[in-house]
């Protein structure tokens, strides 16, 4: 009897499920800490990818893995605000004006943070929320919408160009405090990017030119956001 209770309790040790290997590997902890909290966070880091899918070796955020998070952020009532978090280099101009777009429409606060960087179609995506910090270190790449691949060299692509940019150019007026001839100006220098137009601004100076409201890191943004989220409950009569 006792040799078959040994036996059982070997059996029982095999039987137990192992930690999730991949847990450990991608985020070097088996399990991630679960506090209750009414913020979610979303990143958008590498390259957004819109129509086309980039090469395996590209860091992306896939847009239609985005927009799925939004739609279930403003439905969830257990979350009161969103924490947008970029360090992008850019990618496809519809993919990110769609996630601006949509970010803009909601009707929860959001706060996003600028880190590392937060570059081409990633400045509207930035400006989209209710408040916007960059960090001190963070740039901000302005520049004009590029094509890649075939251009049919007619006025008629150019002027698809002309109409596109001045989406972007637009939107991003809208939702920032910078003026469209600033913007403008940014976009079209031609004394700063050696080969490239455009301008680079870094933390300060995206705030200076009301690009980005402050300058401050996941602390200030994260006391923002709870800022906003408590006017929200009084504004609409909530304790």
């Amino acid at each position: 009897m006792h040799f078959f209770t040994n036996m059982g309790s070997e059996e029982n040790e095999k039987s137990t499920p192992a930690p999730d290997v991949g847990i450990l590997q991608q985020l070097g902890q088996l399990e991630i800490p679960k506090p209750e909290s009414n913020i979610h966070c979303i990143t958008i880091v590498g390259q957004i990818e819109g129509h086309i899918i980039l090469p395996p070796q590209n860091k992306t955020t896939k847009y239609e893995h985005i927009i799925p998070q939004l739609v279930a952020i403003e439905q969830n009532p257990k979350i009161e605000g969103l924490l947008i978090i970029l360090n992008t280099i850019g990618g496809d101009v519809e993919a990110g004006l769609a996630l601006a777009e949509m970010i803009a429409s909601m009707t929860k606060p959001t706060v996003s943070l600028v880190l590392g960087g937060g570059h081409s179609i990633g400045v509207p995506i930035a400006v989209a929320s209710d408040y916007s910090f960059i960090a001190e270190t963070a740039t901000m790449t302005i520049h004009p919408i590029r094509l890649t691949g075939l251009v049919i060299g007619v006025p008629q692509t150019f002027e698809y160009l002309d109409k596109m940019q001045d989406r972007v150019i637009k939107f991003v007026v809208q939702h920032s405090k910078i003026e469209e001839r600033t913007l403008r100006d940014l976009m079209f220098n031609t004394g700063q990017l050696a080969r490239d137009i455009g301008t680079v601004l870094v933390g300060i100076d995206a705030v200076k030119y009301g690009l980005i409201d402050e300058v401050g890191g996941l602390g200030q943004a994260v006391k923002k956001l709870e800022e906003l989220i408590n006017e929200r409950k009084k504004s609409i009569g909530g304790n």
